[in-house]
């Protein structure tokens, strides 16, 4: 039954003929009612009812109805999740935001294995709110005895972007709880990949984007969330006018929002919403439970062929598929040429400095056949040394 209905949402993508696609984890494939949304918001909503469109079309409700769909998927109560900015940018907001309800404590507690973005977005915090915080920085076995009356906030990414190690956010929630200290979570790598449940969990604030397991395209919205018992508390660092509790009553003073839409800040990009809003549309009917399981199912006929195949290739994924996300990654030190070997051999996964191979997999459109495809063209690339050729040693301005 599991396999019949990701037989039928593989139909749902526009996937190009004959590649293997294992890089949903870095940018999901084009769901095809996404193309269908876009033209339509193009040729109809922009084109015929220009700015009608913002009340004719819907658009001034986007940020809501996708945050909406997107909380399904991620255990968050009704009006705790907007769509919005990027995933830097919220995590500006919810760290700020938290920050401020801290009060005198100064540390914001991280691990190495969070992904560089979050913790470069908390070091400009620092610098700018200039109340004397520090970021502490720990292996991520390490988090949670280092969780404790000093720290303010916890900011961690719960799947490794790298190795796919996995953190158990209800345990490290609910001691960060128990020591009074604030949660932010950041499920990039975790919303459509695998059941989340951040009201069950005890969560104070989640971010995440849009375009990779959610597949909302190049650059799509990304997401906030917060506790609803928090949301009237915090002050918004980024008080822009959508933010504003009455945006067209145009008051030169500002009021935040009695709601979610608080963490709002500027104009939403509507085309991109829209495509985001209508990729999510192919969860319609999907249990999360489902995917995992299918996840798991791919990840570790994957793990089985490549060690079997590529006994040079070394895995840095957990091996335990509970203490992992929805990816597998290898090292070697020839990473990187590896990888664009395998690319133009049409098995599309990606490469993480300085020698992770990373392979993707979502279950919404990669089947078993695949994964057990893939292993072989990979170990044609590492018998034959076809990674050696020159021009696969030549590295572009994204990797």
């Amino acid at each position: 039954m599991t396999a019949s209905i990701f037989d039928k949402t593989r139909t749902l993508f526009d996937l190009p003929e004959g590649v293997i696609y294992l890089d949903g984890n870095s940018l999901g494939a084009l769901p095809r009612a996404a193309r269908e949304r876009v033209a339509r918001e193009v040729n109809h909503s922009w084109g015929h009812e220009l700015i009608r469109a913002w009340n004719t079309c819907g658009w001034i409700d986007l940020p809501a109805e996708v945050g909406r769909k997107i909380g399904r998927l991620i255990g968050a109560p009704e009006g705790s999740v907007i769509a919005a900015d990027s995933t830097s940018i919220n995590l500006f907001k919810a760290l700020t935001a938290a920050l401020r309800l801290a009060g005198e404590r100064k540390v914001i507690l991280s691990d190495t294995g969070n992904f560089p973005s979050d913790l470069y977005i908390a070091e400009g915090v620092i610098e700018t709110m200039g109340q004397g915080h520090r970021l502490k920085v720990v292996a991520p076995d390490d988090v949670e005895a280092a969780i404790g009356d000093d720290v303010a906030v916890l900011m961690l990414t719960e799947v490794d972007y790298a190795t796919g190690r996995k953190h158990d956010m209800k345990a490290l929630t609910a001691k960060a709880r128990a020591h009074g200290v604030l949660t932010i979570w950041d499920l990039a790598h975790s919303a459509g990949a695998f059941p989340v449940d951040l009201h069950g969990a005890g969560a104070d604030f989640a971010i995440g984007c849009g375009y990779k397991y959610l597949n909302g395209g190049p650059g799509a919205p990304a997401f906030i969330y917060v506790r609803p018992e928090l949301q009237e508390k915090i002050t918004p660092s980024l008080s822009g006018w959508l933010g504003h509790d009455a945006p067209f009553q145009f008051e030169l003073g500002y009021r935040p929002a009695g709601s979610i839409d608080r963490m709002r800040a500027g104009t939403p990009p509507v085309l991109s919403m829209a495509a985001l809003d209508a990729a999510l549309s192919v969860w319609d009917g999907i249990e999360m439970a489902d995917v995992r399981a299918r996840s798991i199912e791919l990840c570790e006929i994957f793990i089985r062929e490549v060690e079997a195949r590529c006994p040079t290739l070394t895995l840095a994924s957990p091996r335990n598929p509970e203490q992992r996300g929805s990816q597998v990654s290898f090292r070697h030190e020839q990473g990187f040429a590896i990888m664009q070997a395998l690319i133009a051999h049409l098995v599309i996964g990606d490469f993480r400095a300085p020698n992770i191979i990373r392979f993707g997999f979502t279950p919404l459109y990669v089947t078993p056949a695949d994964a057990v495809k893939a292993a072989e063209v990979l170990e044609r690339v590492m018998k034959e040394r076809l990674y050696e050729k020159p021009e696969y040693q030549k590295k572009g301005k994204v990797t």
